[in-house]
């Protein structure tokens, strides 16, 4: 099972306080935008469709974590600590962090402003590629995913090691080979000039 991760920053990404003695705080924002291009990755650029996380907010069993950190476990959306939406700008969601050292802390990096980017973490369920022609960046469109965990994080997760890399290349490399052998393997049209010939002898036949 092959997992990623994507970062983004974010405007309202923030901590929710209300009046003295009313609910406890909470993290709100966004864990991802629709239809937000990536920079670059190996010859390609990602973005994710509306839709993307209908399923996952559904059925999947998601955790709030801080660095992607399973030992800092900030809401679950099983016990309904973390809940998750598509809205029209992408993956809403809002923590109920627990009363913890390690949470109290977080919340105050994120209202001071030093944590101020989401990740999640994902696996493809189904996906879209647009071929270039080589003069532009071929793009990647994520149409359903499957969704393990949304974390506060401190750096981008997904373009720091070179591990993560070279897998992004090989992701793309292998589907331009599937593209490639897609179009080698399809009948060719038949030219307009041809079907012509073929329509005028049809017709003195």
């Amino acid at each position: 099972m092959k997992i990623e991760r994507r970062t983004y920053a974010l405007d309202n990404f923030k901590v929710e306080r209300r009046a003295e003695g009313d609910d406890p705080p909470k993290i709100i924002g966004h864990a991802a935008l629709f239809n937000s291009l990536s920079e670059e990755i190996y010859g390609f650029r990602e973005q994710i469709a509306p839709g993307a996380f209908k399923n996952a907010v559904k059925e999947d069993d998601v955790r709030a974590l801080f660095n992607h950190d399973p030992n800092i476990v900030l809401g679950r959306t099983g016990p309904g600590t973390l809940r998750l939406s598509e809205d029209s700008k992408g993956l809403a969601i809002e923590i109920d962090p627990p009363d913890t050292q390690q949470a109290r802390d977080l919340m105050v990096s994120i209202e001071r402003g030093d944590v101020s980017q989401m990740s999640f973490g994902f696996r493809v369920t189904s996906e879209e590629w647009e071929f270039k022609d080589g003069k532009e960046p071929d793009i990647r469109t994520l149409t359903e995913v499957q969704l393990f965990d949304v974390s506060p994080v401190t750096f981008p997760a997904y373009t720091d090691t070179d591990v993560s890399l070279r897998a992004m290349r090989d992701l793309h490399s292998e589907a331009r080979k599937r593209y490639q052998k897609e179009q080698e393997e399809a009948v060719p049209p038949v030219p307009l000039e041809r079907m012509k010939r073929q329509q005028a002898l049809a017709e003195c036949e």
